[in-house]
Parts: C-alpha cells; structure tokens; sequence
C-alpha cells in the first residue's frame, strides 16, 4: 500500500494512479499520521471542554487561525496537576490521531500544564474569587493555634530538609513529638496525597494538636498543587487547626489563605507551633518574683493599716476595769438608796401613829366578813339546792329545762339529785303536762337560775 501511495504521487497519469477504497485511504493517512506525529507538545487555548460519565474529558485546544480537537483518557486525566478549564492556555503534550468514522483527526493527551506564569497567574486569581465567594478563606472559620501543643502532625516529603529544619526547630525552642506524613510535594498527583494525608490525621484516634503542611521554595509550577481544589478543601474542613509554609516569604498560594495560620518558612512555621521553653522558663521566674514581692507587699500593707486600727482601740483590760467600776458604783448606790427607802417608810409608819393592836382589829374584822361571805356562797351552792330537796333537769344538750313544753320536746332528758342522776329517753313515757294553779306558780323567765353558771 505504501508502495501504491509513492507511486501515485510521483506519477502524472491519471490512468497508471492506483484505485484505493475508502477505507483503504482512511487506515493508510492514520497510519501516516500517528507515525509523522506520534509525539508532540502543542500549545493553545481550552475552549469546550467537558467531562463525559466515562470520566474522559473532550476539549479543543485553539490560537488565532486554528482549531484542533483534543481528548483526555480518564486514566490519565486523574493523574494531571490541572482541571481543564476553559480560556486556560497550556501545553499539551500527546499524539496526533485520525478518526475514519468523521475523517477528522485529534489530540489524545497524555500531559498537560500551564503556559507559562502568566497564565498560571490569571488561573490563581480565578480560583482566589472563586475560593473567596464560597467562603473558605472567612477569618471567622480560622481556628487558633494551640499554645504548647503536645504531638504536631506535619506534611511534607521525608526526604527533604524541610522536616529536618522543623525538626530541629521545635527541638530547640521546645521539645514536642512530631508526627510525619510523608506526601510528594509537587508533580502529577502530589495534591491528592496532600488531601489525603489531611484527612487522615483528621481521622486518627489521637489527633496531633497542631498540622504543619509545609514545602522549600521553587517555581509557581512547582508549587501549583498547594492551589488545587481538593488541598484548599480538605485544609478548610479539617478539624485540627493547620498552619501553611509554602515556598518562601514572597510566595504565596491558596492554601496560605485557607490555612489557619499562615507562616513565611518551614522554619517559621515550627516558630508558630511551639514557644521558646527558656523564655517560658524567664517568664515564670518573673511572674513568681512579681508574685512573691506583691504578696508581701500585700502583707506588710495589711499589717501596717492593723497596728493602726489596733492602736485606737482601748485596752480590753481597762476597759473591763471600767466597767468594773461602774459596777461597783451602782450596787454600792443601789444598797444605799435601799436603805433609804426603808428608812423613810419606817419613818413614815412611826408618823402615822398605828399601834400594833390596831392592826390586829382591823384584820380580825375583815377576816370575820370573808368567813360570812363564804357561809352565804355555799348556802347557795349546787349541792347545798339539791340537798333542800330540789332536783335540776338538763336536755341533751346540757340546757337546763325550766317548763313541761320545753321537756316534751326534747329527746332525752337527765335529772340530777344530790346523791346522784337518772336519765330519760326518747322511748320514756313523757311525764304529763301540769297546768299552774296560780299565776304565782308561773316561771318568771327573766328569773335567774341558781344552776346556770
């Protein structure tokens, strides 16, 4: 077929050109192609790209005059150190293919990057605002760095000097455990292990205290992963507060914005993480003298306002002498005055002029009224009335009855004599009705009873 091709090139007769099928054309420009441009770097600018389900990617890639469709297998699309976007210029580097179904040709991608710092400034700036609108980089989701942490957790290659410094750093200022997960720090796919490396000292039974994701200086190429998405996001849910060294002083990527704390160096960052012991040493000495001095200052002040207010204060001896005294002066007054006053009531009885035999009358004679007074009481007593022969009749409710009206109605009725009382009841024949004789036998209701008290 090659042979047939070469000829039909190099001949000027329409009859000698060999007769090709379509097909036969289409598998020899393929093989023509993928052969001339098996490996090729190409530059543009993305424009239409999208992902299918399958996970490839299908995109153009264009300049001023030309467009030259392009796909991206899901294979090597996950490894790539970018996300295709449009209006992003790269370099593309693949191999040209044709597709017989539509006669069209297209560029299978095997790698891609950035073209050139100025589009990989443009990219950054987009992802800033886009970070930025969602919220990830608010100074109200920014956790504090814990003072003396115990265990940090740090992010970075083993093999570089960037864990020895940190190492050596906290070592110096204050000795605490480091706790390393080794990731790459730059290239395809470095900032998936980053994420993941987050992530799972988030997920660990005993969390460090503090995280350290850190990485030396290099190019903005070189440093592009600590940008991607997937790092911003995981730095921006972790649960432990993560401080950012990335590069040098005048480098600055996402992840410093969404990073709790943002240090200059590797170095830095270890400053960040752990005080000084020895100036924590100073401190204290210096808060414990000041606490010393305060507190005997405190005392001495103390002391010196008690002597003062003990010296207004009297003597308690005196003062019980006083009260002594004082004591000692009313009873003597009080004797005294006592004595005074029986005095002059003494006085007073000898004016009078009484002699004892008129005392003595007078109380014979009161004495004789008070025992009439009492032989009159008990002439008219309870038991001295029911002993001449009268008896004293009570309803059931203690109420004395005067009259037969009054006893027919109630229910029970107790008559007391002398030597003792009867009780009538209900079931009790009721005496009969006695009608007075004389208006002189009537009650006088007004008249009081001797049984009544």
């Amino acid at each position: 077929m090659e042979d047939l091709l070469t000829y039909a090139m190099n001949t000027n007769s329409t009859k000698e050109i060999p007769e090709l099928t379509v097909s036969q054309i289409s598998s020899e420009i393929k093989r023509f192609v993928e052969t001339a441009f098996a490996k090729v770097r190409i530059k543009g600018e993305i424009f239409g790209a999208k992902r299918a389900d399958s996970g490839h990617w299908y995109l153009s890639l264009k300049d001023e005059n030309a467009v030259l469709s392009a796909v991206i297998w899901k294979g090597v699309a996950i490894h790539l150190p970018l996300k295709p976007e449009d209006g992003l210029e790269v370099v593309a580097t693949g191999k040209i293919t044709t597709f017989a179904g539509k006669s069209s040709y297209q560029l299978v991608i095997e790698q891609m990057e950035v073209a050139g710092t100025g589009a990989l400034l443009k990219l950054l700036e987009e992802r800033k605002k886009q970070f930025a609108a969602e919220g990830l980089f608010d100074a109200s989701h920014k956790k504090p760095i814990p003072f003396l942490p115990q265990t940090i957790g740090v992010v970075t290659s083993a093999s570089g000097a960037v864990i020895r410094d940190i190492i050596h750093r906290v070592k110096d200022r204050f000795p605490s455990h480091i706790l390393l997960w080794p990731t790459p720090v730059q290239g395809a796919g470095a900032e998936i292990k980053i994420a993941e490396a987050i992530n799972g000292f988030n997920q660990l039974s005993n969390k460090p205290d503090v995280l350290i994701v850190a990485r030396g200086g290099g190019s903005l190429e070189d440093l592009w992963c600590f940008n991607e998405e997937v790092v911003i996001r995981a730095v921006y849910n972790s649960q432990i507060p993560v401080i950012s060294a990335v590069g040098h002083e005048t480098d600055t990527m996402l992840i410093d914005y969404v990073a709790d704390k943002r240090a200059p160096t590797p170095t830095g960052a270890a400053e960040f993480a752990v005080p000084v012991r020895s100036e924590l040493a100073a401190q204290i000495h210096t808060l414990q003298a000041r606490l010393i001095s305060g507190s005997s200052r405190y005392i001495s002040e103390r002391q010196t306002m008690l002597s003062g207010l003990a010296r207004g204060i009297p003597n308690l001896q005196q003062i019980l002498h006083e009260v002594t005294q004082k004591f000692d002066d009313r009873i003597e007054r009080l004797n005294l005055s006592f004595g005074n006053l029986l005095k002059t009531k003494q006085n007073q009885l000898d004016l009078s002029g009484l002699k004892p035999y008129f005392v003595k009358n007078i109380f014979e004679k009161n004495q004789e009224n008070l025992n009439n007074l009492l032989l009159r009481l008990q002439s008219v007593s309870v038991d001295s009335v029911l002993k001449r022969g009268f008896a004293w009749v009570r309803n059931e409710n203690g109420q004395t009855i005067y009259d037969v009206e009054t006893a027919q109605k109630s229910s029970q009725l107790e008559v007391k004599f002398y030597d003792g009382s009867i009780k009538l009841g209900s079931t009790s024949k009721a005496p009969k009705k006695i009608t007075p004789t004389t208006k002189t036998e009537t009650k006088n209701v007004q008249q009081t009873d001797l049984f009544n008290f």
